[in-house]
C-alpha cells in the first residue's frame, strides 16, 4: 500500500490514471534501484489543484495536461517544466462473469446506458465530468442519472465488485485496477474522449536532485511499457 503523505522521503501528488503502473512495477523498481522511498497520494485531477492551491509542496507532480500547463501560467511549476506523460481513453466496465456491452457504435452505447440497472461514475473525475456531458448530448441524462450510482472519487469499480452498479465508467486504466473487475471496453470514437497527462518537478523539487531522477524514471522506457501494459497510451501514438 502507498505511505501517507507525510515522513520522509520523496513526495509524488499524482492523477489516479496511471496509479496501477505505479503501484504493481514503476514505484518499485525505482525505490529499488534507487535506495529512495516514495510517498504517493492519488487524486482526481480536481481535487489535486485543490490540494496544491492549498500549499501541498509535491516533489514530483502528474496530472491533466490542461491542469499543468495551468500550473505553469500561475507561476507554481516553473514554465516548460511539464512534459507529455501518457493519453487515456474512457471505458465502460463490467464485473467477473458479466457479459461486456456490445460498444461498436452510438446506438450500442445508448443501449447499455439505458439497459443498465445503474451506471457508476466519479462526480470529481474528469471522466465524471466528461460523462454527466455526453450524456445530455446523447438526450439520455434523466433516465441515466436517476439511477446513477455517483462516487465523490476514487474508482468506480468499486461499485461493480460490491454490486452497487453493473456498469462503471472511468479511464481505463483506472477501471482496470480495481480487483474484480471482468471486460473493460472503450466507448465508440465518436463518444471518446482523450486525455492527455503530463509530469512535472513539483512545487517541492528545488534543489532536490533525487526529484529530478525519479522524474527520469517515470518516462524512461521500462516505465512506458508498464503504462501499455495497464491501457495507456503514448502521447501523439
Amino acid at each position: 500500500m502507498p505511505s501517507p503523505p507525510n515522513g520522509p522521503g520523496l513526495y509524488l501528488l499524482s492523477s489516479l490514471v496511471v496509479r496501477k503502473a505505479l503501484d504493481d512495477v514503476v514505484l518499485p523498481a525505482f525505490e529499488v534501484a534507487s535506495g529512495l522511498s516514495v510517498r504517493t497520494e492519488y487524486l482526481p485531477t480536481t481535487i489535486l489543484l485543490e490540494k496544491v492551491d492549498a500549499g501541498a509542496q509535491p516533489d514530483v507532480l502528474i496530472g491533466t495536461r490542461e491542469a499543468m500547463l495551468d500550473l505553469e501560467a500561475s507561476g507554481v511549476l516553473a514554465g516548460g517544466s511539464a512534459m507529455p506523460l501518457v493519453t487515456s481513453a474512457l471505458g465502460l466496465g463490467v464485473a467477473q462473469g458479466s457479459d461486456p456491452p456490445s460498444m461498436a457504435t452510438g446506438s450500442d452505447l445508448v443501449a447499455a446506458l439505458l439497459g443498465a440497472r445503474s451506471v457508476a461514475f466519479s462526480r470529481a473525475g474528469q471522466s465524471g465530468i466528461f460523462f454527466q456531458g455526453l450524456l445530455l448530448r446523447l438526450g439520455i441524462a434523466d433516465q441515466v442519472l436517476e439511477r446513477a450510482t455517483v462516487l465523490d472519487s476514487g474508482f468506480t469499480g468499486t461499485a461493480l465488485t460490491d454490486g452497487r452498479a453493473d456498469l462503471a465508467l472511468q479511464q481505463v486504466s483506472e477501471l482496470l485496477f480495481v480487483e474484480g473487475i471482468g471486460t473493460v471496453v472503450p466507448l465508440p470514437e465518436e463518444f471518446q474522449q482523450h486525455t492527455d497527462f503530463y509530469l512535472a518537478p513539483g512545487p517541492g523539487a528545488a534543489g532536490k536532485a533525487a526529484a529530478r531522477r525519479l522524474v527520469d524514471h517515470l518516462t524512461d522506457g521500462p516505465a512506458r511499457s508498464a503504462y501499455l501494459a495497464t491501457g495507456l497510451q503514448n502521447i501523439g501514438a
